[in-house]
């Protein structure tokens, strides 16, 4: 039986003389308060690890409370440094309760990595492993760091497989290698399905802040392998050497090659910007780091994310020979002012996999390219099928490149309608490149490719493109131009959040 909002209030003014962790009531999670505590532990920085984890006698370490913990139980570390690397391998339930490790409210938790060994060869400064009906909240995880290529350190670690683990409000940052190459390897947060046919499902992600990372070859923040039904939202993402936020398949991470593959997710409501691979060891001098990046995944909703100065806004591809990534919807994004392409699909080269049956639905691109790399607003690569092209603002810049299908390796990559297309170019000075044809003139590539029956080139409009405000005015030429194609494709919510479906479609990621 749910307990009463009553019943929460006096629990909660009884502890409030102990800062009991509770769980806030802005993390999303209204089941949070169908059940109450069965114990809560409280670990502080001048404690001792054999008293009895009471606010007047707290623990001294986060790995105690971590293996002292049943399900139902929580963990309430009082504000300070631990340096310690912390492995969670006891699990909550669904009857019972989830395991809870939570800063104190208003308190910073911080657990350090500082001049520790990272375990394993690739370990996380907290790792939980096989773990189901976990809670990480509110936590500061920091300065974990190799100069070995032979070790990968990780700032929060999920592997294995389990249900319904939630991360939190945590502050991931400062996890470095200083090895060189593409053998160098650091994350701020992975999710590692390693299991088959067991997956890691039912994870949340929510309102965690990950910066300021040195990553070599990978992800500032990655689910890989058999992990199912996830939701990534509310997260920032910025200021690192290497990709945003990956979801990747066929990378051998799975026990099972038919499980691996990230699936059945959402990436929505995150802010991604201040990410460039330019001068990472890994890459040289390449803007290759995409702020969103699946890489062989398949029936993800990316939707209402804010990307911007980063290299490639959103990416939907597969680096893997014969495999793709597909039905994946990408709608109602603002991608902008970003170094290279704002979305690109397709392999990156004819070796590689690509994109089958993917959406580009209701995005606005915009003034991307800022490197002059020669990608373009939106751009199509190798082993493009299938794909959807519909109700997006592409604004190009002075280069005026604002569709670079290049390769002409496939008839139809992608099928184009209701986009509106500008440039600060002029008409004249603007380009689509269309199966390795280029051609100067919007008729004539409509012509040409037999796209874009309903599209338009005009200006948008918007309410300030300086700031940028890419919200259009109320007489735009995108207001009520695009195409309805039903709310299971265009998303309940525009990126502001308000109603998508309002009478006729505005092409854009607004709705007026």
């Amino acid at each position: 039986m749910k307990r009463g909002v009553a019943a929460i209030l006096v629990l909660a003014s009884s502890c409030a003389h102990a800062g009991a962790c509770l769980p806030a009531a802005d993390t999303v999670f209204a089941d949070d308060f169908e059940r109450l505590p069965a114990h809560v532990y409280f670990v502080a920085t001048g404690g001792n690890d054999f008293a009895s984890g009471s606010v007047d006698a707290p623990w001294a370490h986060v790995q105690h409370a971590a293996d002292a913990m049943s399900a139902g139980d929580t963990a309430c570390i009082r504000g300070g440094v631990y340096n310690e690397v912390v492995t969670m391998m006891h699990s909550g339930s669904a009857d019972a309760g989830p395991i809870s490790v939570q800063a104190a409210p208003g308190e910073a938790a911080i657990i350090d990595g500082s001049s520790l060994a990272i375990p394993n060869g690739q370990w996380g400064l907290l790792t939980l492993v096989d773990t189901s009906y976990v809670t990480i909240q509110g936590l500061e995880l920091r300065n974990f760091a190799t100069a070995s290529s032979a070790d990968v350190p990780i700032g929060l670690y999920l592997t294995g497989a389990g249900s319904g683990v939630r991360v939190v409000g945590n502050h991931i940052h400062d996890i470095r290698t200083s090895a060189n190459g593409c053998a160098a390897n650091a994350f701020g947060l992975k999710v590692d399905g390693t299991r088959a046919p067991a997956s890691i499902n039912g994870l949340a992600i929510v309102g965690n802040e990950i910066d300021h990372l040195v990553l070599g070859c990978s992800e500032s923040f990655s689910l890989d392998g058999n992990v199912e039904n996830w939701t990534i939202r509310g997260n920032r993402v910025h200021d690192t050497n290497n990709i945003g936020i990956g979801a990747i398949g066929f990378e051998g991470v799975a026990a099972d090659p038919a499980y691996d593959q990230a699936r059945d997710g959402i990436i929505s409501d995150n802010t991604v910007y201040a990410i460039t691979s330019f001068g990472n060891p890994a890459y040289g001098d390449q803007y290759a780091a995409d702020g969103i990046y699946v890489d062989g995944g398949t029936r993800i909703v990316i939707e209402r994310n804010r990307i911007y100065q980063v290299d490639i806004g959103i990416e939907m591809a597969s680096e893997h020979a014969g495999r793709t990534s597909d039905a994946v919807i990408a709608r109602s994004n603002l991608v902008y002012l970003n170094n290279s392409a704002g979305i690109s699909l397709g392999g990156y080269d004819a070796s590689v996999g690509g994109t089958d049956q993917c959406g580009v639905i209701g995005n606005t691109l915009f003034d991307n390219d800022q490197a002059g790399t020669g990608s373009g607003e939106l751009q199509i690569q190798y082993h493009a099928t299938a794909n959807t092209i519909a109700n997006n603002i592409v604004y190009a810049g002075a280069q005026g490149l604002l569709v670079n299908a290049f390769t002409g390796d496939t008839a139809a990559p992608a099928a184009f309608d209701y986009n509106l297309y500008f440039s600060a170019a002029g008409s004249a000075g603007s380009t689509w490149t269309w199966l390795g044809v280029d051609y100067a003139d919007f008729a004539a590539w409509r012509t040409a490719s037999t796209q874009e029956v309903h599209g338009l080139f005009a200006a948008p409009v918007f309410v300030d493109p300086v700031a940028p405000d890419l919200r259009v005015v109320a007489d735009s030429p995108a207001v009520g131009a695009g195409d309805a194609l039903g709310a299971p494709i265009l998303g309940a919510l525009d990126v502001a959040g308000d109603p998508r479906v309002i009478g006729f479609i505005d092409i854009g990621a607004y709705e007026q």
